[in-house]
């Protein structure tokens, strides 16, 4: 059996009025597992690099975005085999929010869309992304 790399990822719902910023990836991306899904911004923490740093680091790499990170919103883990190697990701999702709405793609993303959190199942999604707008659907929408 082979070992299991167990990752931590910071994960970011990113709001601008009332859209949700997702993003879908590209063909070309060296790691990918999900080719022509979206997922929400966000990636795996460096060794040793503080969590909060890792989340902004993502974003800015993946969206060009400055971000106001807000509360934690969702814990969720997924299994997927990159490179031939097996990873167990759990990721800790945080509402975020960004003055601005012009988007900088890093190459592993090929398209973006600025959605209403509603209309969420319009898109192939990953999971647990679905998860997490549907709790920010129900927990933050609904006060």
């Amino acid at each position: 059996m082979h070992p299991i790399r167990q990752r931590i990822a910071a994960k970011a719902l990113i709001l601008h009025g009332s859209k949700i910023l997702i993003l879908r990836e590209a063909a070309t991306y060296e790691e990918g597992t999900n080719i022509g899904k979206y997922h929400l911004p966000g990636g795996r923490i460096e060794p040793g690099e503080p969590f909060m740093d890792g989340l902004l680091r993502e974003v800015k790499e993946e969206t060009g975005l400055e971000v106001t990170v807000e509360q934690p919103l969702y814990v969720g883990e997924w299994h997927p085999t990159i490179k031939g190697e097996q990873n167990h990701i759990v990721a800790v999702f945080f509402m975020c929010r960004t003055k601005n709405t012009a988007v900088t793609l890093s190459e592993e993303h090929d398209q973006y869309q600025w959605i209403a959190p509603e209309g969420y199942g319009q898109f192939p999604l990953v999971d647990p992304d679905d998860k997490v707008i549907r709790t920010y659907i129900t927990g933050c929408l609904k006060r």
